[in-house]
């Protein structure tokens, strides 16, 4: 569990851990890239996608989907036994989706250059003395944030068992040495 000097941390992540403006855009793009869905198709798809971290409103869906549909992005499809009502991109849409895509991407590349800088906020209290380790600090940082991206580009089941375990062991031989160090003190 998390010590109780980090639960500023945790309260300042989950505030700011928030679904970025246009994400949904993309997401929703993105899904019906790969197969026509209705609106509630979509919030579940995104909520088992996500772990059930996120699961967007009706109030989100249902407005975008009329804008995407408005603006010719999306077409709506001949509705099914059912009545359920499902949409498909149309070729704007690919193209607005590969827009997206290329965004996401200059996003990613953005974010690759600050996280370093965030994630070494510690730095502060003895800069002089963490010089040795502060590039490490950062190759590791970089090397964690592109992980994560390869994971998201080759989403399978032996990615994800063999990250997984990867990083539990990592992780485990960092708290190994933080214990030991701590014990040092």
């Amino acid at each position: 569990m998390f010590e109780p000097s980090s639960r500023p941390f945790i309260r300042w992540i989950r505030h700011t851990a928030s679904v970025p403006k246009g994400f949904l855009r993309y997401y929703v793009l993105k899904l019906l890239k790969d197969k026509p869905m209705s609106g509630s198709e979509i919030m579940e798809e995104v909520g088992k996608e996500t772990g059930g971290r996120w699961k967007p409103s009706p109030g989100s869906v249902y407005p975008l989907l009329a804008w995407l549909q408005d603006n010719g992005y999306i077409k709506e499809m001949p509705k099914e036994e059912g009545g359920i009502k499902r949409y498909m991109l149309t070729e704007q849409g690919e193209k607005l989706f590969e827009e997206q895509v290329k965004l996401k991407e200059d996003l990613r590349k953005k974010l690759e250059l600050l996280a370093p800088p965030f994630f070494s906020g510690f730095w502060f209290a003895h800069p002089e003395k963490l010089q040795e380790i502060r590039e490490p600090v950062r190759r590791f940082v970089k090397a964690l944030f592109n992980l994560t991206m390869a994971v998201e580009e080759n989403l399978t089941e032996p990615t994800l068992k063999e990250v997984g375990g990867f990083l539990n062991s990592t992780a485990e031989k960092i708290e190994e040495m933080s214990k030991k160090l701590k014990e040092r003190g």
